[in-house]
Order: C-alpha cells, then sequence, then structure tokens
C-alpha cells in the first residue's frame, strides 16, 4: 500500500483507507462478524487509516471498532469525528462546536474506542454559532493533553479553514469527492493545497453508485440512507447511469473493475489526496485495494473527467445539504 504524507505532520498514512460508517447505520443491515473481519483484513492490507464518528450508530461504530483495537491497537491510525449531535433514540439535535462540547465529545469517544489517543481527530460538520477559532481552540487543547495527535476539518469552506490553520495545524480536510462531487476543485482544493493539508476523500465511489453494481433505487435495502437522497430519486438514478457507463467504458480499457477505475482516478489527483471507501465486506475491500494497480497518466484523468456528463441531483437533501462546505 501506498503511503502519503499527512499534511505537515511528517506522518504518512495509506493511501486508500477504510471507511467505517456503514459497519452500523445508513447502508442497511450489516453482519457484526462480516464487519470484523473486514476490519482485520484492512490491517493486513495496510489499509489500516479507520474513519469513524461519535454519530455513526449513534456511538455503535466506535464501539464496534473497539472490539478490534483491544487487539491491534498499534496497527491502526485512527481518525473519529465530533459535531453531529444526536440523542439517544439516534434523533438528530443539530450541529455544535462548543469549547465544552468538544471536549465531552472527546473523551466519550475516547471511552468508547477503548483508546488514549485518537490519531485523527475532527469537527464532522462546521458549527454557524461558535466561530470556529473557538472551536479549534478547544480541539488544540486535546492535542496539548495528549488525547489527540493531529486535526482535522469536515466539509468546511475555504475561509473557514484558513481561520482554522491560523490557530493549529490543520493535517487534513474531510469532505465528499469523486467522479460526480467535484465542487471543491473551485476554491477548497487550491487552498488547502496552499496551506498544506492533505484531502481525505470520502464517497469518493459516489456511495456506490459509480460501481455499476446498482441499476434501480430499488435495490437500495430498508433503512439505506440514499433512498432519500436526490442523485438516486427515480428520474435523477436514471439519468445518472450514463456516468455509470462512461466509467465502466474506462475501466474496460484499463482493464479492471469500475470501482477501482473510479478509485484511481481520485488518487491520481495528487499527492496529497488520499480516499476512503467505505464497505462491510471483506471482498469489497479487497477489491478497492487493487486499485492501486490502476495507473492513470495526466491525459487519462483528464480525458476521464472531460467525458463525464453532468449529474443530475444534489449530493444531500436540503436540510444535510444546508451544513456542508461552510
Amino acid at each position: 500500500m501506498e503511503l502519503r504524507k499527512l499534511g505537515k505532520t511528517g506522518v504518512e498514512i495509506p493511501a486508500l483507507g477504510l471507511g467505517c460508517m456503514g459497519m452500523s447505520e445508513f447502508y442497511g443491515p450489516a453482519d457484526e462478524d462480516q464487519s470484523i473481519a473486514t476490519l482485520h483484513r484492512s490491517i493486513d492490507l495496510r489499509m489500516n487509516h479507520w474513519d469513524t464518528a461519535d454519530m455513526y450508530g449513534v456511538g455503535r461504530n466506535e464501539q464496534l471498532l473497539s472490539k478490534v483495537l483491544k487487539e491491534r491497537r498499534s496497527e491502526v491510525f485512527l481518525a473519529t469525528k465530533f459535531g453531529n449531535v444526536r440523542g439517544p433514540e439516534g434523533q438528530f439535535l443539530g450541529v455544535s462546536g462548543k469549547p465544552d462540547y468538544v471536549r465531552q465529545a472527546c473523551d466519550a469517544s475516547l471511552s468508547r474506542l477503548g483508546v488514549d489517543q485518537i490519531d485523527l481527530y475532527y469537527q464532522h460538520r462546521v458549527d454557524p454559532e461558535v466561530p470556529i477559532e473557538d472551536t479549534v481552540g478547544a480541539m488544540a487543547e486535546l492535542v496539548k493533553q495528549g488525547k489527540v495527535r493531529y486535526l482535522g476539518l469536515s466539509e468546511a469552506a475555504a475561509p473557514t479553514i484558513r481561520k482554522a490553520a491560523a490557530i493549529h495545524q490543520i493535517a487534513a480536510l474531510q469532505t465528499e469527492y469523486s467522479l460526480w462531487t467535484r465542487d471543491i476543485e473551485a476554491e477548497i482544493l487550491p487552498t488547502i493545497r496552499e496551506l498544506g493539508i492533505t484531502l481525505v476523500a470520502y464517497s469518493p465511489l459516489g456511495r456506490g453508485f459509480l460501481t455499476g453494481r446498482f441499476t434501480s433505487a430499488d435495490q437500495f435495502p430498508a433503512g439505506d440512507f440514499r433512498k432519500v437522497g436526490p442523485r438516486f430519486a427515480d428520474e435523477n438514478f436514471d439519468k445518472n447511469l450514463a456516468l455509470v457507463e462512461v466509467v465502466q467504458g474506462f475501466a474496460k480499457q484499463k482493464g479492471c473493475t469500475p470501482a477501482q477505475l473510479a478509485l484511481a482516478w481520485v488518487l491520481a489527483r495528487g499527492n496529497d489526496v488520499t480516499a476512503i471507501p467505505g464497505t462491510k465486506k471483506v471482498e469489497r475491500l479487497e477489491e478497492n485495494g487493487r486499485a492501486m494497480d490502476v495507473q492513470l497518466a495526466a491525459e487519462e484523468v483528464d480525458r476521464i473527467a472531460e467525458a463525464m456528463p453532468p449529474v443530475h441531483g444534489a449530493r444531500y437533501p436540503e436540510n444535510s445539504l444546508k451544513s456542508v462546505n461552510r
């Protein structure tokens, strides 16, 4: 597994890591034994950058990871997040970047994960009611206390990133980035490159759509949040299949799967880009890992991007969309 620099920290992380959210929520039912096997296999494949958050499964995802961490903590680069507040029954209660909440959330995550230190701690969503300087200041205290090694932001706008970086070194920005979500290229990507911040791309497979495995929205199981996603609505779903056809065509030319082609494209956008495709199955994890064998020349990267048709539908429902890139 190729390693890439994490911001200006001097640390290197895998080009491909593992998004763990779907093991506990949002993508339909999951099998715990299967998820644990996937976690172990990710370490064996050196895809050992795990990404979770306190909101995933209302803490259950962190607890799941703890079952492997208690045996193999030293082999994992562990990232988690705070900021999306949920009640005990799973209800969404808003976003908080209040300093007291930052401290409480970190302690709660450490307890659920069963670890003494988090490698990379993100603000999951920016709280517009709290100055980013106050939030990052509280996060910086966690670094001084040894509870956290490095700081990150998720779905933050360029001006917010600049303000945060003036308070403490920001190692990574996590945001959605793929062949069908490229809005960060205009302002955010140039900003983090100027500041020496690594991009951690989530949903690099377009929430699984770009793999070509779905031909109808009816294939999504009960409890799968894609059922309410604008891009997966019936009319948009059918129109967006044109994007999948382009990916499939280029994948055939390269002798790889559509998933591997989509991942290779993201990773080819720069050595300061990493990706955390999510999966709960060993076979998909192994397929994703083989994307490292797909080499794309610069002209191929451009040609693929230029061939993609326009995407239909926003990437989140209206209420959720308000909290991204702010």
